[in-house]
């Protein structure tokens, strides 16, 4: 998978200044990793255009090679260099970037096969924090980064959550605080629009736009994901997980939403963008007690649907 090899970092924790992102970009464009935050969570950046660099990023997750990543890049110029957008994409595009959606599209420009899994599509976005813009329009390249946090485990929206899971494994955490929307961005393909991945734009918002339905797409082969956030089991504590729970079981520890009270709770208001905002940090402290984790049932329209597709991942079983 990579020809990098295995080291131990000091890892560096900067503050999201004009100083740290500076020093951000310079450890980017020298082939390292970066952790910095973006609207959704955390992603673990490198040069997309660096292949060893790129590598580090599977290394430090320990992420099987098959499983693309997502490229961030600036504004609209700079994605219409590496990728080819349809008509219904530059809607898409202009109607929410910059924001938490990923458009599937295909490659125009080559990048190393280590970003895109061997893939002929190219996973894209424009994330919207201003730290994240500053890094990408530093840095001059796009940035391959998945979520900071290793392979399969709950994504992180802190810095301290990164630095939990990869401290030691990575050059530097950028850090900004807490991220705001809290999962991850939807991701729609092509041809036709297509739902790969639900996230932080409902799915309603992009049908609105393009005035249809759109199709979703089924669950892929765990040995050959099209695009990021597709593996069966995925985002998870190490505790089992029980879904649509209305009470805790003996010896569980109840997460709890809307009516449905626990220990903790998503949103006792039934928010559903409050629950997307704390479900991956609520899951790591609650992981943190030890005992088996039982969740209410969240409804499945808007932001809905992406927490349900992170809890169902969260719970499945695990090979």
């Amino acid at each position: 998978m990579t020809d990098a090899t295995s080291q131990r970092y000091n890892t560096a924790r900067l503050e999201a200044d004009a100083d740290g992102i500076s020093r951000a970009a310079e450890i980017l464009l020298a082939g390292e990793t970066v952790a910095f935050p973006t609207e959704t969570v955390y992603g673990l950046g490198a040069d997309a255009t660096q292949p060893q660099a790129v590598a580090r990023i599977f290394e430090a997750k320990n992420r099987p090679s098959f499983n693309p990543l997502i490229v961030h890049v600036p504004d609209l110029e700079a994605a219409s260099r590496w990728v080819d957008l349809p008509d219904w994409a530059e809607a898409l595009a202009t109607a929410f970037w910059p924001g938490a959606l990923t458009l599937a599209l295909p490659k125009k420009t080559a990048l190393p096969d280590i970003v895109t899994a061997g893939h002929d599509t190219l996973a894209i976005r424009i994330p919207a924090t201003q730290v994240a813009q500053q890094l990408l329009r530093a840095v001059g390249r796009p940035v391959a980064a998945p979520s900071a946090n290793p392979s399969g485990r709950v994504s992180p929206t802190t810095a301290d959550h990164v630095l939990d899971g990869l401290e030691g494994r990575i050059a530097a955490v950028l850090d900004d605080g807490r991220c705001a929307v809290g999962v991850e961005s939807t991701i729609i393909g092509g041809p036709e629009p297509t739902l790969l991945r639900p996230g932080g734009v409902a799915v309603e918002a992009i049908e609105q736009v393009l005035g249809r339905s759109i199709a979703r797409q089924a669950r892929t082969d765990d040995a050959a994901p099209l695009v990021p956030g597709q593996l069966t089991s995925h985002y998870a504590p190490d505790a089992p997980v029980r879904l649509n729970a209305t009470k805790a079981r003996p010896g569980e520890i109840l997460l709890g939403f809307g009516a449905i009270a626990g220990e903790r709770t998503l949103s006792a208001s039934g928010d559903l963008v409050e629950a997307a905002a704390t479900l991956f940090a609520l899951l790591r402290e609650l992981d943190g007690v030890g005992k088996p984790i039982a969740v209410a049932p969240i409804p499945l329209d808007g932001l809905g649907a992406a927490i349900n597709d992170r809890l169902q991942r969260a719970a499945a079983p695990r090979g």
